[in-house]
């Protein structure tokens, strides 16, 4: 039987990775509608719904919220958000508050972009993420996917120094370094993000890096 066309709800979609499954997704026949909410109005497109937002003081209940499935590819930096204060408010507190809004209107699937080495056990960066992580798989969504990419590679709005750092001493070593800590393209992460939310298989699955 053909499944009906999935409407998503698309968070971050200003991002690297973000902007990506936006092109993705409005390109996929598989889905009919793209609600991305952001701070500024992106472009008008066909099958694309744009609610203009203040995510500091965001309406739970918008009739926006209401999608089949969610990719969440919040985030920023400890340098960008000025704080860690700030940086968890969004990496951890909005991912999981946002998700769970979602489910709350009838969501079913969430993929969500996290980080290589994500664990409670790691540094504030990592702890975050994996809290984030724990945040969400809490929230008990039918079809989970959880993506950890390594160094993302793409040409970002506002340069992350460490970022390039690491991005140019990976393409320096080249096949030296071990695919798992590999950059991966912001394309690939996309292309993972979304593929989970249209197949929407039941439980969890967790994508390393070195998978992507």
């Amino acid at each position: 039987m053909t499944q009906p066309p999935l409407r998503l709800l698309l968070l971050g979609a200003t991002g690297a990775v973000g902007q990506q499954v936006l092109s993705l997704a409005l390109a996929d026949a598989r889905v009919g509608r793209v609600t991305a909410p952001t701070r500024r109005p992106l472009p008008a497109q066909a099958r694309l719904v744009n609610p203009v937002v203040d995510f500091r003081n965001i309406d739970a209940h918008a009739p926006w919220w209401q999608a089949d499935a969610v990719v969440c590819a919040l985030g920023t930096t400890i340098k960008v958000a000025g704080s860690q204060q700030a940086f968890a408010a969004i990496d951890r507190d909005l991912v999981i508050a946002t998700a769970q809004w979602a489910k709350q209107a009838g969501a079913t699937r969430l993929a969500l972009n996290s980080s290589l080495g994500a664990s409670r056990k790691g540094n504030f960066y990592l702890r975050t993420k994996a809290e984030a992580e724990d945040g969400v798989r809490a929230l008990g969504y039918p079809s989970l996917t959880i993506v950890r990419p390594s160094l993302i590679d793409a040409e970002r709005d506002v340069a992350r120094p460490g970022e390039v750092a690491g991005l140019w001493v990976a393409r320096a070593l080249g096949p030296l370094v071990p695919r798992r800590y590999r950059p991966v393209t912001a394309l690939r992460i996309a292309q993972a993000l979304l593929e989970g939310v249209l197949q929407g298989l039941p439980g969890e699955h967790l994508l390393e890096s070195e998978q992507l």
